[in-house]
């Protein structure tokens, strides 16, 4: 039976995500699909290429998370410093692994493996292989810290491959109660239904559709009965404001 909760932080890893030269695409991938398998992303960051930086949200993430997932800096350039940090982080050594320098020599012949490209067979102590079908060089995996490339091509078939190992939580289910009223005349009705409904998660998500402005109501949990009777009384929110709403136009 799958535990009520199973839950994950992400670290996106290079100042090149900080600075805006890269604009990140892994995020929301893997928000997705850790929502498909009910895993709850709680918290994700984005972490410099500096080593202590990086031990630092490593150790921050891994005690309180059930998983914890790094994308990019495991490359063969001086900057790539991921593996490094995360063997610091656990206080372990890190040494070539034999199974990764096996799958670069098996890619590269002996005039292209030079002492960069070694680097990413690179793996820290304990460390687990994650096969990379892409381009050869694998991520790893210590503990519950798994360790990808930063590329989204390559990031993919990492966590494909990954996937299938996690534990899965219950399932978030969601309920959208769409309302074409302003957000300030839906606060202090959702106010009260959140405060009666404490085990429900209700966001207002605003948006514009051909010129109207509205909101997305959307309330979560995993408890069926729960989630449509805060949904029911939603409604009647929703309702209310919009009733009111036409009356102050006439008015």
């Amino acid at each position: 039976m799958a535990r009520d909760t199973v839950t994950a932080a992400l670290l996106l890893i290079g100042d090149e995500i900080l600075s805006g030269r890269t604009k990140d695409q892994n995020l929301g991938y893997i928000a997705e699909k850790l929502t498909s398998l009910a895993i709850e992303l709680r918290e994700a960051r984005v972490v410099s290429d500096i080593e202590e930086d990086i031990v630092a949200a490593i150790n921050a993430t891994r005690s309180r998370y059930d998983y914890v997932f790094t994308t990019g800096g495991i490359g063969p350039t001086h900057d790539d410093i991921t593996a490094d940090s995360v063997a610091k982080a656990f206080g372990v050594g890190i040494d070539y692994h034999p199974d990764a320098l096996a799958m670069l020599n098996e890619h590269y012949d002996d005039t292209e493996i030079n002492d960069a490209r070694k680097r990413m067979a690179r793996i820290p102590e304990g460390g687990e292989l994650i096969p990379n079908s892409v381009s050869w060089a694998p991520g790893f995996k210590v503990d519950n810290v798994y360790i990808m490339a930063g590329v989204p091509k390559i990031m993919r078939s990492m966590f494909d491959v990954v996937a299938p190992t996690l534990e899965r939580g219950k399932p978030m289910l969601s309920e959208t109660v769409p309302a074409y009223v302003g957000e300030g005349d839906l606060a202090a009705g959702l106010r009260e239904v959140q405060d009666r409904y404490s085990d429900v998660s209700i966001g207002s998500y605003p948006f514009e559709e051909n010129g109207r402005y509205g909101a997305n109501i959307v309330a979560r949990s995993k408890d069926a009965e729960r989630l449509a009777a805060a949904r029911a009384e939603v409604e009647v929110v929703v309702a209310k404001a919009g009733t009111s709403r036409t009356a102050k136009a006439w008015s």
